[in-house]
């Protein structure tokens, strides 16, 4: 039969050959040409067909040069237009594409059979015909159907028009051979026809001019059709209107849609119609698509998904579709989109087309491994040049292998194998390796992890109360029977909150694991308790119910974590979002250092429209809760040194605040203007951080004690916008609105809480002030108190050039001569005023940071020290915290070698121990018997130092 095929395939070369010396037309005898032309038409003989009926298409395309090259939107447009441009009636329109999609199929299938055009160039090319010829159709019908109806206008008395979305293949610009493309059709608004000789909607009007671009690439006429259209994706289905409003359209999206359907929103890609029409429309579909949470409840639908697939195929006897059967094309996509669908709402960058791109941002994230996108987009561009040599044999859409023998190694050889075994091996290989990653990313977790541990039954079956407090007894708790009744609390809780059926589901496939990696953690009680709290808090949301059904990983690192510290779980009870940081162990316990800081909070911004500034407020709050979670299950692991835990939690406020700074800015300047020569990277502004975050030694639970300050050479010069204010007023208010961006309460809470009472004059201060009358203010009118604050202060975020500036005035304050005795005095009533307020020391509990010998003690004898011998020693004011601080004062021998060696170990003691209450969740107050040695040597230090 294969000989039949090729001797006909032959004969009707040979007929084109005829024609050509008949009519005077050169045949390419290069050798090049000869053999490629033989395995073209050997492998389609819908080529050999196309040139024996229409021979003019190949000589066009051999004198144009066009067979020989590749050709971009741009090309093809002008191509078309050419083509039509005497069409004046839709036979014409019919008439012409036709004959326009002919010539361009040739041209594709010849250039991918013989090895001319890459997978890459083939799938383009195609999806750039579909294209052109929606688009230029469109165009002549739209002009068409407003001459014989009318004018369709939006509910504000403007015209518009339809816009088409490609979906599928269409839409990731993956077309294949012989495709369908599928559509849906949308436009701006309801509203009236105007101009036309009888009343119509907008809705009838574009659905009118639906049927006819459907009908001019649909139809099948004496040329052939252009592309079969499917029109099923739209909402409703069949049922559904051609076209719809973009109102309408996001009703059914957020309302009816299917989970299938955001599926298919992937890949959706407008194709034709207004620009800014376009970008209104996928911003509208957008979260329908990607949620602003990890979406595990998609890994799910998709398993469902493929599930109803499988069993129709099988149903079918379609084992053998290279498209949707086992390891097949189907199977490489859901794989791409599952993650897309996951964490495209987080990581906008994920929100592309293109299986082979998304692939390889998988890898990039570490996401997937690299030989599992190695192996899988193999497999992807096997499977896809096997599906266009399928269907490029006669340009029918199949994605079945064929049966018979001849076919079968007909499509070997055009795959360049020598017979039909070796392809198939190949083929086999790929298949086996798509169904293995599938079945790993897709594998259900109640199949491979299922509860059997002896405690499942507290869940499962709800057993009495003594039966209850026994399996818990015999788990290890210490206390079974409170143990047995929060759990008998929690499942009423729940049913009070009326889960959905998924809902329980996922919450019965939850609770055994939970129980059996509460009990494995050595503080079973304690540890029920709390994570108890944060399941109760996430039981309406079955999004985070989804995370931990599908991620055991995640489970157990919640129980692990908010077992040694409540901190965990108090937080992600306020803010289960928090949850998502649980996915990956390895940025979990390895915190970011600022230039990945920076990186990360783009990115996570850049996926927000500018104007929305309360969901940026809310990004930059998850950003850095999230931060302060990885620091701190790094730091109750052990997986960081305990003094670097402030360095971490000091750069993420740091960045926090440069990205707040960055949005007030932008949002200021979009109602003023800058100030004259201001811009963003030079805003003429600095945020000056005090206390913990000026010296590098933030806690967990820390404020931030800021002080704003603006160049002077602003003053008196107004801003360059449409609504100009005067500069000193404009930065007054970039302070009023940083305190509000990063105070006002939002669905995650606060940013950071800020204190301002720094500032010269406290708080009756101005909120921001010139440079030069701080420095006018520290050399004339500060307290020795606020001198002692300048020690722990740097910039933090701000104008470069004007830090420097910040820096020499700092420097030039601290290195004042000053009178040591009234020094020694001020700062001894200070540290006495403030223990007489502050501190929380009582019978039989120490006060770590306020109480005689704790952690202010050891702060103030290093201001002291920095103001009475900076005069002396400029290298004094270099630093702001307090280890190098003392490192220096013993290098220039202010403090002898073994009294900053006790300053320093008791100072990182009580900071460790500071920080170890913080997480959990405990005031600053230890048992007395405590570092009790530390405490006197400090105290015995201080009596020496400060003479009391």
């Amino acid at each position: 039969m294969r000989q039949t095929e090729a001797s006909a395939n032959e004969g009707h070369w040979q007929q084109w050959r005829d024609w050509a010396e008949q009519n005077g037309v050169g045949v390419p005898e290069e050798a090049a040409f000869q053999e490629a032309r033989a395995r073209v038409w050997e492998a389609s003989e819908f080529a050999a067909l196309t040139c024996a009926r229409d021979p003019q298409t190949l000589a066009a395309l051999l004198a144009d040069g066009d067979l020989e090259r590749s050709l971009d939107a741009a090309a093809f447009k002008a191509q078309l237009g050419a083509a039509l441009a005497e069409v004046e009636d839709e036979p014409g329109l019919q008439g012409a594409l036709r004959r326009f999609r002919r010539r361009q199929m040739l041209r594709i299938l010849f250039r991918d059979l013989a090895g001319w055009a890459g997978l890459d160039e083939t799938l383009a090319d195609l999806s750039a015909l579909a294209d052109c010829c929606i688009q230029e159709s469109l165009r002549l019908l739209e002009t068409w159907t407003r001459a014989e109806l009318g004018t369709p206008h939006d509910g504000h008395a403007r015209p518009q028009s339809l816009l088409v979305l490609g979906m599928g293949k269409l839409g990731a610009r993956e077309l294949n051979l012989s495709s369908d493309i599928d559509l849906i059709f949308a436009f701006p608004s309801a509203g009236p026809v105007v101009g036309g000789r009888r009343e119509l909607s907008a809705e009838q009007f574009f659905s009118r001019l639906c049927q006819r671009l459907v009908q001019a690439l649909n139809v099948k006429t004496a040329d052939g059709f252009v592309f079969r259209v499917d029109t099923r994706l739209r909402p409703f289905g069949d049922a559904g209107p051609l076209a719809m409003s973009f109102d309408a359209m996001e009703g059914y999206y957020h309302a009816q849609a299917r989970e299938w359907e955001r599926y298919a929103m992937t890949k959706a890609r407008v194709v034709a119609g207004e620009p800014e029409a376009a970008a209104e429309l996928m911003a509208m579909l957008r979260p329908f698509v990607y949620r602003r949470y990890l979406d595990f409840g998609a890994i799910a639908s998709l398993r469902n998904l493929k599930t109803l697939i499988d069993r129709e195929l099988k149903r079918k006897g379609m084992a053998d579709n290279i498209k949707l059967g086992p390891g097949g094309i189907r199977e490489i996509e859901f794989i791409g989109q599952s993650f897309q669908l996951i964490r495209g709402g987080r990581e906008p960058d994920l929100q592309i087309r293109p299986i082979q791109p998304v692939l390889a941002l998988l890898e990039q994230k570490g996401l997937l491994d690299a030989e599992t996108v190695a192996e899988l987009t193999a497999a992807y561009r096997f499977l896809r040049n096997t599906e266009n040599r399928l269907q490029g044999w006669r340009d029918e859409q199949t994605h079945s292998l064929p049966a018979a023998p001849a076919a079968r190694e007909r499509l070997a050889r055009s795959m360049g194998y020598p017979d039909w075994p070796a392809f198939a091996q190949d083929l086999e290989r790929h298949r086996e390796r798509v169904q293995r990653h599938f079945d790993q990313v897709f594998a259900d977790p109640d199949e491979q992890n299922g509860a059997t541990h002896a405690l499942a039954a507290l869940w499962e079956r709800d057993p009495d109360a003594d039966e209850a407090a026994e399996r818990l007894r015999e788990a290890g708790f210490a206390d079974p029977e409170q143990a047995a009744q929060r759990l008998v609390a929690f499942r009423e809780t729940a049913s009070r909150k009326g889960l959905s059926s998924r809902g329980e589901t996922r919450l019965a496939l939850v609770m055994p694991r939970l129980l059996e990696e509460v009990a494995a953690s050595g503080a079973p009680d304690l540890t029920l308790e709390r994570v108890l709290k944060v399941l109760e808090a996430v039981l309406g949301r079955t999004a985070y119910l989804d995370l931990l059904a599908e991620h055991p990983d995640a489970l157990h690192q919640l129980v692990r974590l908010s077992a040694k510290s409540p901190w965990f779980g108090e937080r992600t009870a306020r803010q289960p979002l928090l949850l998502d940081e649980l996915l990956d162990p390895r940025r979990l316990f390895e915190p970011l250092h600022r230039a990945d800081l920076e990186q990360e909070l783009e990115q996570l911004l850049s996926g927000v429209d500018a104007a929305d500034l309360e969901q940026r407020m809310e990004r930059l709050r998850l950003f850095a809760q999230g931060n302060r979670l990885r620091v701190a299950a790094a730091d109750v692991t052990g997986a960081i040194p305990l003094m670097v835990v402030s360095d971490y939690l000091t750069e993420i406020a740091e960045v926090a605040t440069a990205g707040s700074l960055s949005l007030t800015w932008h949002d200021l300047v979009a109602r003023h203007g800058a100030p004259p020569g201001a811009s963003e990277a030079a805003p003429g502004f600095i945020v000056v951080g005090y206390g913990k975050v000026g010296g590098i030694e933030l806690g967990y639970n820390s404020d931030l004690d800021l002080v704003f300050l603006y160049d002077e050479a602003q003053a008196g010069r107004a801003t360059e916008g449409a609504r100009p204010v005067a500069s000193e007023q404009f930065y007054v208010r970039l302070g009023q609105r940083l305190i509000h961006v990063m105070t006002t309460p939002t669905y995650s809470g606060v940013l950071y809480e800020v204190d301002m009472r720094l500032r010269p004059d406290g708080n009756k201060g101005m909120i921001a002030r010139s440079l030069a009358s701080f420095a006018d203010y520290q050399a004339e009118s500060a307290w020795t108190w606020e001198h002692q604050a300048l020690v722990r202060a740097r910039v933090i975020a701000g104008d470069a050039a004007l830090a420097e500036r910040f820096a020499a005035v700092r420097a030039q304050t601290l290195r004042q001569a000053r009178d040591p005795e009234q020094l020694r005095a001020d700062v001894r009533s200070m540290r006495e005023k403030m223990r007489a307020s502050l501190d929380k020391t009582r019978a039989g509990w120490f006060d770590l940071k306020q109480g005689a010998g704790g952690i202010a003690d050891i702060e103030f004898m290093v201001q002291y020290a920095v103001l009475r011998w900076a005069c002396e020693h400029p290298e004094l004011t270099i630093w702001t915290d307090n280890i190098r601080l003392l490192e220096t004062l013993i290098r220039v021998g202010r403090l002898p070698e073994a009294v900053g060696a006790d300053l320093t170990a008791a100072y990182k003691a009580l900071r460790a121990l500071y920080h170890r209450n913080a997480l959990q969740d405990t005031p600053g107050l230890v048992p007395d018997d405590q570092l009790g040695p530390e405490r006197e040597r400090v105290a015995a230090i201080w009596g020496e130092l400060m003479g009391a």
